[in-house]
């Protein structure tokens, strides 16, 4: 439940629901998502230890503001995983890449039909598969730990990158995967991710 009440919180911080300096109260947020106060005091630390709120003593906890330069610095770190993920899930002894065409074809379909938040789903199965395919739980740990489905979404709905247009890299990566062409696949995966960074700031 902690995890759930810290997406939430996140993408209202992202989206601008919450300006910073509003102040988040556990036992409003307890009533609002129907439970105790220890699920949301789980979210507030886990967002305060991302950088996104701070709490100080007599004030409670606070809504930090989120630079855009921290949101590309957060693509430009996904980038770097997601080129060693790559490059290791092409280079796996038996892969499984049933599920990541599923994603594919799924992203393709909400792509086409402008469904932004059917493709944040399947944009995070494709992606996530591909990292643990990778066989490290490092770097699926620290991939989750960058909160991709919330940010992605933030990102499409602000115009910033369009639909449509990155729905199609999704299928070169898989080829290049498939052929277990890892330097290709990591190159690939990296452009990707990259080129939202790049459109988020120099």
């Amino acid at each position: 439940m902690g995890r759930e009440i810290r997406d939430v919180l996140l993408r209202r911080i992202l989206e601008g629901k919450y300006q910073p300096g509003d102040r988040l109260v556990e036992l409003q947020l307890a009533a609002e998502f129907h439970t105790s106060q220890g699920p949301v005091r789980e979210a507030l630390r886990e967002l305060e230890a991302l950088g996104y709120v701070e709490t100080a003593p007599h004030r409670g906890t606070r809504v930090r503001a989120v630079s855009p330069t921290e949101m590309r610095d957060a693509y430009r770190l996904r980038a770097l995983l997601e080129r060693e993920a790559a490059m290791a899930a092409a280079q796996a002894p038996d892969p499984d890449w049933e599920k990541m065409r599923g994603a594919v074809a799924g992203i393709e379909r909400a792509a086409a039909a402008g469904n932004v938040r059917g493709y944040v789903r399947y944009d995070e199965m494709f992606h996530r598969t591909l990292v643990a395919q990778s066989g490290s739980p490092v770097l699926l740990r620290h991939w989750d730990l960058l909160l991709v489905p919330t940010r992605i979404l933030v990102v499409l709905r602000s115009g910033v990158v369009d639909v449509a247009t990155i729905a199609k890299e999704h299928r070169p990566i898989l080829e290049a995967l498939e052929r277990h062409d890892a330097a290709l696949a990591g190159q690939l995966a990296y452009d990707h991710t990259n080129r939202i960074a790049m459109r988020l700031g120099p």
